[in-house]
């Protein structure tokens, strides 16, 4: 089984996404994406990195978003992550108070 790497360069990262290198650089700076650099020079992808530009490229690629619309989509879907543990906890609580109604009965 291979390993899977912590970091990856913007090479491997062209040949995994399918797009050149400065298409990569270009999302950077629309998306306001940055990744590590090592040494203050060579970029350092991790797998997050690579989620985030895979959901640019569908987005303007497979999509058709334009660079504005694709920024409002991924600003929209951050707004939209749930806190799983708060909620979970919320419905816990409601459950509990549940239980102790159906024993006072």
């Amino acid at each position: 089984m291979r390993k899977q790497k912590s970091f990856y360069r913007i090479g491997e990262v062209s040949r995994i996404l399918g797009v050149k290198p400065y298409v990569i650089r270009y999302w950077e700076q629309e998306f306001g994406l940055n990744p590590e650099r090592k040494s203050g020079t060579h970029r350092r992808y991790t797998l997050e990195d690579i989620k985030k530009l895979e959901l640019i490229k569908n987005l303007l690629y497979e999509k058709g978003y334009t660079i504005a619309g694709a920024k409002k989509n991924i600003k929209s879907l951050s707004a939209e992550q749930i806190d799983y543990r708060a909620l979970i906890k919320e419905i816990f609580k409601i459950l509990c108070e549940i239980k102790h109604i159906l024993k006072e009965r």
